[in-house]
């Protein structure tokens, strides 16, 4: 196969000041929960995407100066020799197949706490820490300006030794440069404060102070927000942003953009969907000469295509569609356009750095395992046996472990009891806003079709004689999870119904199947994650009040890891949906939900016809106890993987289902599964 010549556009090499990029693709800055503190895991998923065809792949965030520490969110670092050395890890991985390497500059100012080094970070003034820690910044004072340029040099420098061809200068997203920029927060009335060129002036002395340092052998870029403040969706609010952007235009060689609202930057699918910046961009390449990037969880080569020859962009930045695929840019080129794993915007890669835990992917189980396991996105070694394996149940851990095993070569029979594949992904998909979790199944099902070594046998619910009758030599029972209509206390799990009213307790799987309440309905999320306000949203859209109680101090809790919570807030409340956050529930007698205080206060009777609960799953593990039941050794080895074994969100499923394939005829020591990347202080050199 060959590329689509509608494509070629895309694979253009493009001058960035004094270094050339092979082609259009821009692995953008992107977080991932590693940083400095696991330098090896970093530097090997950072080359799989440069492998994969990016013509640049940048690194995350890197730390200037230990007054700027991000942690729990563990940033890298750019603050000494060991710095540089852990990053020429990274950089030769790019440079390794061609590619270039970009480091980010950053210091956080009232953003970070400083919580490791606990030293005091900088900011315009003494404000409160950002984050919501109780602490302040101390306020800067012009010797601090000069140190800060200082350190900033520094770590230009640094970047340059350990190989990076890219070097920038971050002026967004809230951080300490772009505070200057900021009218309301740059009071100052010294030269870098009052009026706009005053304001300018410390990125413009940034670019010239890095130019200066490494501009003979490193591009200079400058990270930037397209918009003055967050409006509504699509229509920017630009205010004094096209003077500053034309004072600066032609001083950096690329400038990266974003816009002021990072929650629709980088916002989930079920709110945001591709392209959604053009609306913020239409004006800056008219400004400028050089470069331009930005993102917008591009997915199709033909959207990425339009926005180059349109003038929209120069670049296309990604860093969701990169973790999807690492290889996405190489299918284009050769034309498999099928086999690209596709990004669904559920955001659980950024739910890493949000926890200070190394990335992960819903689509690409491999994401962040390059290292520790030796995982790659497109290879896999070959069977290590001619056995025959079975799978039981098509949903995400059954179709990846399928659709691995199919490549690495074993004859495998893959069984699922509906007449489509897909399990709880399809279900979900049909929720509101959900509808891209599909692509989990589209891929996989695709995938399966072009394998004559699986076999799909459709509407078959086995029994544990029928398992022993398929004669396999390996069997992985994938058979999901259920949810309960009771509720767990910490310690057990209680039952809210009083009398008949179980007849009137739904569960998600209920509303997903059609059966709706047909009144006043309460839906009690003891999840915390996204069902609980999709379920509310469905619910809503069907005419009926609603009213969502949660026993967190906040609705979808869970979701202010991905960045979606206050859109969750802001949506439901615009359709009505009345909150009732901080509440347990203690009973529905079908006619009311008896709600209390989680603290201890006064109880709300919530007048309600339907109770809907989405608190917890069982495993749908029968098929497996069954089988362990049966009398004597079984011929075959017996395995639980996913919901089944542990339910949990779609990506640990996908993750269970694919390193059952990998780990089949090559097993594991249970006792040292994976590699740990950190310093061992025994060993020689404190190498690892």
């Amino acid at each position: 196969m060959s590329r689509d010549p509608s494509h070629d556009i895309l694979f253009e090499p493009v001058r960035i000041g004094p270094v050339t990029a092979p082609n259009r693709f821009y692995q953008v800055p992107h977080c991932t929960g590693m940083g400095w503190m696991r330098p090896r895991t970093l530097a090997a998923m950072r080359g799989v995407k440069a492998e994969g065809g990016w013509g640049v792949v940048c690194t995350e965030y890197n730390s200037i100066h230990p007054t700027s520490d991000d942690l729990p969110h563990p940033s890298a670092s750019l603050w000494d020799m060991s710095d540089v050395r852990a990053h020429t890890l990274m950089t030769e991985a790019v440079h390794a197949h061609g590619s270039l390497a970009g480091a980010e500059l950053w210091y956080g100012g009232a953003r970070t706490p400083n919580m490791m080094t606990r030293l005091p970070p900088m900011d315009l003034g003494s404000v409160p820490n950002l984050a919501g820690h109780p602490y302040q910044t101390r306020a800067m004072d012009k010797s601090d300006i000069r140190q800060f340029r200082h350190w900033h040099k520094r770590a230009a420098l640094r970047a340059r030794d350990a190989g990076f061809d890219i070097v920038y200068v971050y002026a967004t997203h809230g951080y300490l440069i772009s505070n200057f920029l900021n009218p309301r927060i740059n009071t100052r009335g010294d030269e870098y404060g009052g009026s706009l060129e005053n304001r300018v002036r410390l990125v413009r002395e940034l670019i010239a102070d890095t130019k200066d340092a490494v501009g003979d052998r490193c591009a200079v870029a400058v990270r930037f927000s397209a918009d003055e403040e967050g409006g509504s969706d699509g229509h920017p609010v630009w205010g004094e942003r096209r003077d500053m952007f034309a004072m600066l235009a032609e001083l950096p060689d690329l400038w990266d953009i974003n816009i002021a609202d990072y929650s629709l930057e980088m916002g989930v699918s079920r709110f945001v969907k591709e392209g959604a910046l053009e609306p913020y961009m239409t004006w800056v390449k008219s400004v400028t000469t050089k470069p331009v990037v930005t993102v917008g969880r591009f997915t199709s080569p033909d959207t990425m295509a339009a926005q180059v020859r349109r003038g929209i962009v120069d670049f296309i930045g990604a860093a969701r569609p990169s973790i999807a695929d690492p290889f996405l840019p190489r299918k284009i080129e050769e034309g498999r356009l099928s086999a690209i794993r596709e990004c669904i915007g559920c955001n659980i890669c950024y739910s890493g750095d949000s926890l200070g835990v190394p990335i992960r992917c819903t689509q690409n189980p491999t994401m962040g395992e390059e290292w520790r396991r030796g995982w790659h996105p497109e290879r896999i070694a070959p069977q290590g046996s001619a056995a025959h394996v079975l799978i039981v149940g098509a949903g995400p851990a059954g179709l990846e472990a399928a659709r691995a095993l199919g490549a690495r070569g074993y004859r495998v029979t893959l069984a699922e009891a509906t007449r489509d594949l897909g399990g709880r992904v399809l279900r979900e998909a049909g929720l509101p806003g959900l509808r891209e979790y599909i692509r989990v199944r589209d891929y996989r099902e695709q995938a399966l079709r072009d394998m004559p070594n699986v076999e799909i046998f459709r509407e078959s619910r086995l029994t544990a004689q029928d398992v022993l009758d398929v004669g396999a030599d390996h069997v992985a029972i994938a058979t999901g999870a259920q949810w309960r209509k009771d509720v767990f206390d910490g310690e057990v799990f209680q039952s809210v119904a009083e009398g008949a009213a179980d007849a009137h307790i739904l569960t998600p799987d209920d509303i997903m199947a059609g059966r709706l309440p047909d009144g006043p309905t309460v839906v009690y999320d003891g999840d915390g994650y996204y069902m609980g306000g999709v379920l509310a949203e469905r619910l809503r859209m069907a005419g009926l009040e609603v009213t969502l109680a949660t026993p967190d101090d906040s609705l979808s809790r869970w979701a202010g890891n991905t960045a979606e919570r206050w859109r969750v807030r802001r949506h439901l409340q615009g359709l009505g949906v009345r909150f009732e956050p901080a509440r347990e529930i203690a009973g529905f007698d079908g006619r009311a939900v008896v709600l209390p205080c989680a603290y201890g206060g006064a109880e709300l009777t919530v007048a309600a016809s339907h109770l809907v609960m989405v608190s917890a799953r069982r495993p749908e593990d029968g098929l497996y106890h069954d089988l362990c039941a049966m009398a004597g050794p079984l011929p075959f080895t017996l395995t639980r993987i996913g919901d089944c074994e542990a339910p949990a969100i779609i990506a640990a499923a996908v993750h269970a289902g694919h390193r059952y394939a990998q780990e089949l005829d090559a097993p594991v020591d249970p006792d040292l599964p994976l590699k740990h990347d950190r310093i061992d202080v025994g060993a020689p050199g404190g190498a690892a």
